[in-house]
């Protein structure tokens, strides 16, 4: 995509998020250029006046309209200003909010890809560290001010001589291309400064992160991290170190370049004010206002310039940013034929998974059949892929090959959204998030049934907690952002994500080792009431735990990526396979 069209799409994404913002920005256009316009032309009337004609009257109304302009400037300068000082944190948080937006729409596979992954945080780093948008936005109107303040001030100078303005184009035009390389060499530093600050960055937090200070503490690793954050610390400090000796040497060139700019046109208009060397003599007034156009021009051109490649460098920037815009959003693919109904059957058809830069098989040839209002247990040794069959469930990964049906219906020909809302999962590694009890369970800050929650949550066996916090479901979870917000143990979190599951009211529930953090009795109290809890739903049971095998109609075991078997756990205990293998392993661990 080139240049222009990712400045369309920028300029396109900042209408769309605050129109107003874009006005102020042509509104400070205008006034900035015809704040400069002012300042050159007025004060030549006024000295033309002071060294001619001296009439009071036209010196009162030269004076006036010199003061009047610059009090006009002034206030129109300052109001458009607060506006847009108004408006750009505004706008940054909208434009935070909608890459924010972009991540949680994006499909989950790419999520896991590292190559995606990098792209994310590349995207976030000069988003949010840099501003690079909000940069390039505001780049963009002062490109356009600067290049209004040049075509008047080209215009003022033509009148005078061409050959002064070819010479001051001659020594811009040297300025542009000190700039040009300069630009290309501070973006490939940033780029290769980039991967090391995200690596010191990940040290640091580590060092401040509240849940891993037992183990830093436990295992004395605070030297070790420290080591590491001065080591990246150190690495980044010489490329900046570099860097500035090499940008102050760019800066010495260019003010050389630039007082050889001013020195030729004040010494040109000078000799044009004394003698008739270079054409007729000018009088003192419009030495003054070419004067003050050479100035304005040599800044404006540079102004411009500079301007111009920063914009072409926060492009650059921007360009991870682009490209993860331009993904298309799994959220969007309203495609397809809505889910209508529950969930009658499920079925597993020859299905192969490798996940995206394996070389391994994961899921290897899967096929089983699962009927409504069953409960499926799915063991199976680490890494045999329980929870991978899960995802893929899930709509989270493709299958490499074969069909994963619904009703019949292979499920990515079902309409998204329509398809997720039967869906309710919760994973090994859930999160609950530093909202209410209630608004974790409910995901709603507003509309959510208060009676539900409540029942849900004694159910679950929270009743007792919820009884002892003074705000009930309406506590927070967590102290960081309130002191009256408590703090859940493993346990009681686990009972939280499994009531927001119950909740959803989807017609397939999904517990991927829901009760790893239960002590024995509320494990025990859980399976007991499971099949109250899920009701007619169909049930996907995944543990470690073989007891829960018990409570669930049939049990499908699975080893190294492969379907061993799918039976009850009757049927199976009568086999001596793998699964009445690990249920005795683990029945005379408990024995002991």
């Amino acid at each position: 995509m080139s240049n222009g069209k990712k400045m369309a799409m920028i300029v396109r994404l900042s209408w769309r998020v605050c129109p107003s913002y874009v006005l102020l920005l042509l509104a400070n256009t205008i006034v900035g250029g015809g704040q400069i316009l002012a300042a050159v032309l007025l004060p030549r009337f006024l000295l033309d006046e002071l060294t001619g004609g001296r009439d009071v009257g036209r010196l009162a109304f030269f004076a006036g309209c010199i003061v009047g302009t610059n009090i006009l400037f002034d206030w129109l300068t300052r109001l458009v200003k607060k506006g847009l000082d108004v408006r750009s944190e505004y706008v940054n948080h909208k434009m935070e909010e909608l890459l924010g937006e972009k991540i949680m729409n994006l499909s989950y596979t790419r999520l896991e890809d590292p190559y995606y992954l990098d792209l994310k945080e590349r995207a976030a780093f000069v988003f949010i560290n840099q501003q690079a948008m909000l940069q390039l936005i505001n780049g963009a109107g002062e490109l356009l001010r600067d290049g209004i303040t040049l075509l008047l001030m080209m215009a003022i100078l033509l009148t005078l001589s061409p050959v002064l303005l070819g010479v001051l184009l001659v020594l811009v035009g040297i300025m542009l291309i000190l700039q040009k390389h300069f630009y290309i060499y501070q973006k490939k530093m940033f780029d290769d400064v980039l991967p090391v600050n995200r690596r010191y960055n990940y040290y640091v937090n580590l060092t401040t992160d509240g849940e891993l200070q037992k183990d830093i503490r436990l295992y004395d690793m605070a030297g070790m991290l420290g080591d590491w954050v001065v080591q990246y610390n150190r690495q980044i400090m010489n490329t900046f170190d570099f860097h500035y000796k090499k940008q102050g040497l760019y800066l010495g060139l260019y003010g050389v370049i630039n007082d050889l700019q001013a020195a030729l046109a004040y010494g040109y208009v000078a000799l044009r004010v004394a003698t008739g060397w270079f054409g007729p003599s000018i009088s003192l007034g419009s030495f003054s206002m070419y004067v003050n156009a050479a100035v304005q021009f040599s800044t404006g051109i540079t102004k411009f310039g500079d301007s111009l490649l920063r914009a072409g460098q926060m492009l650059g920037y921007l360009d991870p940013f682009i490209e993860l815009l331009r993904l298309p959003d799994e959220k969007e693919q309203k495609e397809g034929v809505p889910f209508e109904g529950e969930v009658e059957s499920i079925e597993f058809s020859h299905v192969d998974f490798t996940y995206p830069g394996g070389q391994q098989k994961v899921l290897n040839d899967i096929s089983f059949k699962v009927n409504k209002g069953e409960k499926i247990s799915v063991v199976g040794v680490n890494g045999a892929g329980k929870s991978t069959l899960i995802k893929l469930l899930c709509r989270l990964y493709r299958p490499d090959s074969g069909r994963i049906l619904v009703n019949g219906r292979d499920i990515f020909s079902y309409e998204y959204k329509s398809y997720m809302r039967q869906v309710a999962a919760v994973f090994q590694d859930y999160r609950l998030f530093a909202f209410t009890i209630g608004e974790n369970i409910s995901c709603r800050e507003q509309g959510a049934d208060r009676e539900k929650i409540l029942r849900l949550a004694d159910q679950v066996g929270l009743s007792e907690k919820l009884s002892a916090l003074p705000n009930g479901i309406d506590t927070l979870i967590g102290k960081e952002y309130d002191e009256a917000g408590t703090e859940l143990s493993g346990g009681q979190e686990q009972k939280v994500a499994i009531a927001r599951a119950l909740y959803k009211d989807a017609s397939l529930i999904i517990l991927d080792e829901p009760t790893s953090a239960l002590d024995p009795m509320a494990e025990a109290e859980i399976y007991e009431n499971f099949h109250e809890l899920a009701g007619g739903k169909t049930a996907f049971y995944i543990s470690h735990r073989m007891s829960s095998s018990l409570f669930c109609d049939r049990i499908l075991v699975i080893d190294g990526g492969r379907v061993v078997d799918f039976d009850s756990h009757e049927n199976l205990m009568k086999k001596d396979g793998m699964y009445r293998r690990l249920f005795k392993t683990q029945a005379d661990n408990y024995a002991c």
